[in-house]
């Protein structure tokens, strides 16, 4: 099943079941929908579709599929080729950070570059929804407590990372990465909500990501697939779900293949008049405009 989340007039938001080029109307949000510990009642949103009130998709506004998380746990270095295009070894654990509800915007909302930072880049990622209260999850058990998977942008300001490659001369980066990965606006999450029925992330899902300078030029920037990845799916959740217990809503960023853009030569990074977008195969897209600190809207 396939659910796409809008701004309703009240800029409250709600989903409703894809059904072609029309929604069928659920009048909720995904992150009510995933109340009391449990997944989604296929069959009865399957029913309840049926007979809802129909919209046309295009008159629509994009909402972030999960609105508001309880917890976005991130995964670094997942990619066997995004870690050797940074020439580095990957860790022998999944290497964990977070983000915050802060962070979550809509496709088509604008990105921000915080002042101070110049290397603002894109990372594409498959974002899978916790369902069912994960405590201590053998991985054996895991997809069992998976709802079903967005598509979102883990952006990064690289230079308050601290990658070497984005560092000016005398510069040096925060040595932590809550300012360079959890910043306002860093988490574009698509509208586009799969449940975990209709996807296997094992057989190799393709991720793919541009760059759209404002002249209108794109520029492709990451095309990998989710065989790449170092640690599976169920394999993170019963990593995570042994220190860290996982409820519904929660968000899990599982990791960016390579061709981000501090790792080319020379690097490029994400200006203020264009655009990002990531897409993921079987899921959909989330495409943002970038905008200056001095042009973010909410201080309009």
């Amino acid at each position: 099943m396939r659910l796409f989340s809008y701004r309703s007039t009240d800029g409250l938001a709600a989903c409703g079941v894809l059904d072609g080029d029309e929604l069928a109307d659920l009048r909720a949000g995904l992150d009510v929908l995933l109340i009391d510990g449990t997944i989604l009642d296929i069959e009865a949103l399957r029913t309840e579709s049926k007979s809802a009130r129909r919209m046309p998709l295009a008159a629509l506004r994009p909402a972030p599929a999960v609105q508001r998380p309880g917890k976005i746990v991130c995964v670094g270095l997942n990619y066997k080729e995004h870690v050797a295009e940074g020439g580095r070894t990957g860790p022998d654990r999944p290497l964990l950070f977070s983000k915050f509800a802060n962070a979550v915007i809509a496709s088509g909302e604008p990105i921000v570059r915080p002042e101070g930072t110049h290397a603002l880049d894109l990372e594409v990622e498959l974002g899978v929804v916790i369902g069912k209260k994960a405590r201590r999850i053998k991985a054996e058990n895991a997809m069992g407590h998976v709802a079903g998977y967005v598509a979102v942008n883990d952006v990064s300001a690289r230079d308050w990372q601290g990658v070497p490659a984005a560092l000016r001369e005398d510069e040096k980066g925060d040595g932590q990465w809550i300012r360079a990965k959890g910043s306002d606006t860093f988490l574009p999450i698509g509208p586009d909500f799969v449940t975990a029925d209709e996807l296997d992330p094992a057989a190799g899902i393709r991720l793919r990501s541009w760059r759209i300078t404002p002249d209108g030029t794109e520029h492709l920037m990451q095309d990998g697939t989710t065989a790449d990845m170092i640690w599976s799916i169920p394999e993170l959740i019963a990593y995570i779900s042994n220190t860290i217990t996982l409820d519904p809503g929660d968000v899990i960023a599982t990791g960016t293949p390579s061709g981000v853009g501090v790792f080319r030569d020379p690097p490029v990074y994400l200006e203020p008049g264009g655009r990002v977008r990531c897409e993921i195969e079987g899921i959909g897209s989330v495409d943002n405009p970038v905008v200056d600190w001095m042009e973010d809207p909410r201080d309009a």
